[in-house]
């Protein structure tokens, strides 16, 4: 507080005790411009100046994200998939970008199905090649800094699953050492990354004209895209050309001037779900085979049986990286039978409820005309089920909220 300001406080002949709450206040609000929310450590915060920076262009922060603590009693064959339930009651489905902030600390998510991802993209990562792994030359640096961020995370967060080593890392599991200094890498940095977690990867990389374009990705275990189909895309594009609901009149502008303004202080997550009528973690069989461009919904079964019909869930990060300016997705997928969630209280009904709040076009965009007989069937005798043993629906706000 400038000299000035304290001299008229004094004119009013303001206690004491006002004064020194008012100058507390004053300081804190200041101090809280520059606060990162939540974490365990603040790490190293440098003010940028966006207003002075060219689109296409990146001053390097000297922002460290905070070293996160490890994991509680995490167990490759214990720790169990977290329970996201994405899903809110109805009448009304809300169409809205869905972010929240999130701790540094909790930015990759591995649990005991790691063997069961690492497997699938250790198979389809030599299988489909550039179709689903690669990074054009500009996008290089910004490949190589998430692959050096993975490397000094990991190992703080999952000490008993990785290694940090003069190189680069070691998965003490799997036993597969990566050297990420060594120059040329042995394989595709975003390869690298993707051997290392359980999500898919993309980074959005800034063009001359400040759009976001996808320059790099490991999209192995999408279910429903291709990273062959949206690769080189900008923002706006990858979601039209995906006929995303919506995407123009309720999510485009407000999305545009997130990744506009994102700074790399602060971590964002958002989940969504899906039904799918197959049991393919990588790619959903039933909309048609992988590498057919007219795969779609339309080509599906409809009715299949309860037993095919599998929860979908992803739970996705966003971030800014420091060094290069890329703002870095993480996707991670979680994939269970609709008879496993089914059984837990309130799931059923508020995923029925859910499910028949779509409106056409996120009907169709979900498939859902393919399973909805047979699907919402099931969950309205499950939820009854619920309810006939003394269930009370109105109880779940008091035990748990979204995205639980």
């Amino acid at each position: 507080m400038d000299p000035e300001t304290f001299k008229i406080l004094a004119q009013y002949a303001l206690p004491s005790a006002a004064i020194i709450a008012i100058v507390t206040y004053y300081l804190r609000a200041r101090a809280s411009r520059y606060e990162v929310k939540p974490s365990s450590d603040r790490g190293k915060v440098e003010k940028s100046d966006e207003k002075s920076r060219t689109p296409g262009t990146w001053n390097p922060s000297t922002f460290k994200p905070p070293t996160p603590p490890p994991y509680p009693d995490w167990s490759i064959e214990a720790t169990k998939p977290l329970p996201y339930r994405a899903f809110r009651y109805g009448p009304k489905y809300n169409i809205t970008m869905g972010l929240r902030t999130a701790s540094f600390d909790s930015w990759i998510e591995l649990d005991r199905d790691f063997p069961k991802f690492h497997a699938d993209k250790a198979s389809r990562i030599p299988s489909r090649g550039e179709k689903a792994v690669r990074t054009h030359p500009s996008a290089f640096p910004a490949a190589i800094e998430l692959l050096e961020e993975l490397s000094t995370y990991l190992p703080a967060r999952y000490p008993n699953m990785f290694n940090r080593t003069p190189v680069g890392i070691d998965n003490i599991w799997s036993g597969e050492s990566f050297n990420i200094v060594k120059r040329p890498l042995d394989e595709d940095p975003m390869a690298m990354c993707a051997r290392l977690v359980q999500d898919d990867l993309a980074l959005m990389v800034e063009g001359a004209d400040g759009q976001y374009y996808l320059l790099a990705g490991a999209i192995l275990l999408s279910g429903f895209w291709r990273l062959s189909d949206k690769f080189g895309m900008p923002l706006s594009e990858i979601h039209t050309s995906g006929h995303v609901p919506h995407f123009k009149s309720k999510l485009e502008s407000s999305m545009m001037k997130f990744f506009s303004r994102l700074k790399c202080e602060t971590m964002y997550c958002r989940n969504n779900y899906f039904i799918q009528v197959d049991d393919s973690l990588a790619w959903s069989s039933s909309i048609g085979d992988e590498d057919d461009p007219k795969a779609s919904w339309s080509t599906a079964e409809k009715d299949k049986a309860i037993s095919h019909h599998w929860f979908r869930s992803e739970r996705q990060s966003l971030r800014r990286l420091p060094k290069t300016g890329a703002i870095c997705f993480t996707i991670r997928t979680y994939f269970h039978p609709i008879v496993d969630i089914a059984r837990e209280d309130y799931v059923p009904g508020r995923l029925a409820s859910a499910i028949r709040s779509w409106d056409g076009e996120v009907a169709r965009y979900k498939g859902r005309e393919k399973y909805e007989k047979v699907l919402l069937e099931y969950l309205d005798n499950q939820h009854q089920g619920q309810l006939d043993r003394g269930l009370v629906v109105g109880a779940e706000e008091n035990i748990r909220s979204f995205p639980w």
